[in-house]
């Protein structure tokens, strides 16, 4: 079978979803890796690299697709009126898509997979369980983010991260708020906290204290004897009395920061709003709101998609699109990897071959579709 390694074509895309490494250990279990011209370049990948690992060069998007049965991407497949190509069009009836498809955003494309008979797979529906950690695209691609955060704010900021004594005189150390503590927030914790910054954090999930706490921050949230975890282990959202209660204590920590770190989300739901025009209007003058939720609405009322902007008293708002593709050679080595412990398990005892178990945890929480239909129970209504 042949895996095919198309090159991004979505705007502020520069990551890939196969790196020499991994072609390498795809063709050791006897797939064919087809890689598109130029499609690592933006990831520090040349084609060379991967015609070393075993991988053949397609020279454009029509001739990859035209030998594919299973596909790689990072992100959703281009269709008509989106971009110069219509990559949905180019592949094959009955291939296998594995790429991090936004579905419940993006119904109209998961319709277009099951109408064209392709087999998709929904990276980021990976369930949370101990043995799909090596797959879970979230986790990898997240943990940049919150290291790139931290450097996005210090690249704003007007001041030094940690306290500095010199004869001069003594520089306070900057104080950093991390608001969500999922992957993200504690990878910002432990960056803010290695360039000598007072950190503090919050969380609606209270089991989030005792990891904020090894890390050397501060936990900061309101006493309820509600629970802000779904069983699958992300955030949920809270009672108005909570959020009211929260926003309150948020109010009063946030005029003491000098940076804010916002990454909450909520799976298929907009992000929630953390962080009020009030609040902007409350924190001092060069202090910076970096959010990492921007392209699911923002936790910022003020921040814009893929814009820096700054409020009437001086607060620079940062919202980068696509941060993880900021570190496109890390963020695809992570990412490459996650896809490769995603088939392995899948491959068949003949070498380059396939052997699914359909009732597996694994494969019936990514699937969407198969033979024509839409088969995810997260799509149906199912939780």
């Amino acid at each position: 079978m042949i895996i095919a390694i198309p090159k991004e074509r979505r705007e502020h895309e520069k990551r890939v979803a196969a790196t020499p490494d991994t072609v390498k250990k795809l063709v050791a279990l006897g797939f064919g890796v087809h890689v598109e011209k130029n499609a690592g370049a933006k990831s520090m990948i040349s084609d060379s690299q991967y015609e070393e690992a075993g991988a053949k060069i397609a020279p454009d998007a029509k001739t990859l697709y035209s030998a594919a049965e299973i596909i790689f991407k990072v992100q959703r497949p281009l269709i008509a009126g989106e971009g110069d190509v219509d990559e949905l069009s180019m592949i094959k009836d009955g291939s296998m898509l594995i790429a991090i498809l936004d579905p419940i955003r993006n119904p109209d494309h998961v319709k277009a997979y099951a109408d064209k008979n392709i087999s998709a797979y929904a990276m980021e529906f990976m369930p949370r369980i101990t043995r799909a950690q090596s797959m879970d695209v979230l986790s990898s691609q997240s943990n940049l983010s919150g290291y790139a955060a931290v450097i996005n704010a210090a690249a704003e900021f007007s001041r030094a991260f940690p306290m500095m004594m010199t004869a001069a005189g003594t520089i306070a150390p900057a104080k950093v708020m991390v608001m969500g503590v999922g992957v993200a927030g504690l990878q910002a914790i432990a960056t803010a906290k290695r360039l000598g910054a007072v950190v503090s954090a919050t969380d609606v999930r209270s089991a989030a204290k005792e990891q904020v706490e090894s890390l050397g921050a501060k936990f900061v949230m309101v006493e309820t004897d509600e629970e802000g975890e779904t069983a699958a282990g992300y955030a949920k959202e809270m009672s108005d009395d909570y959020k009211k209660r929260q926003a309150e204590l948020i109010a009063e920590t946030l005029k003491k920061q000098d940076i804010a770190i916002t990454t909450a989300l909520i799976p298929g739901r907009p992000a929630p709003i953390l962080i009020t025009d009030e609040m902007v209007a409350s924190m001092k003058a060069g202090s910076i709101i970096v959010d990492l939720a921007v392209e699911a609405g923002g936790n910022c009322t003020l921040s814009k998609p893929g814009e820096v902007v700054t409020s009437d008293n001086g607060v620079i708002i940062v919202g980068h699109l696509n941060v993880p593709s900021q570190l496109a050679a890390d963020s695809s080595a992570l990412y490459s990897k996650n896809l490769l412990n995603f088939i392995t398990p899948l491959a068949g005892e003949e070498a380059g071959t396939l052997n699914i178990d359909w009732e597996d945890e694994i494969i019936v929480g990514t699937l969407l579709t198969k033979d024509k239909q839409i088969v995810n129970e997260r799509l149906k209504g199912g939780n």
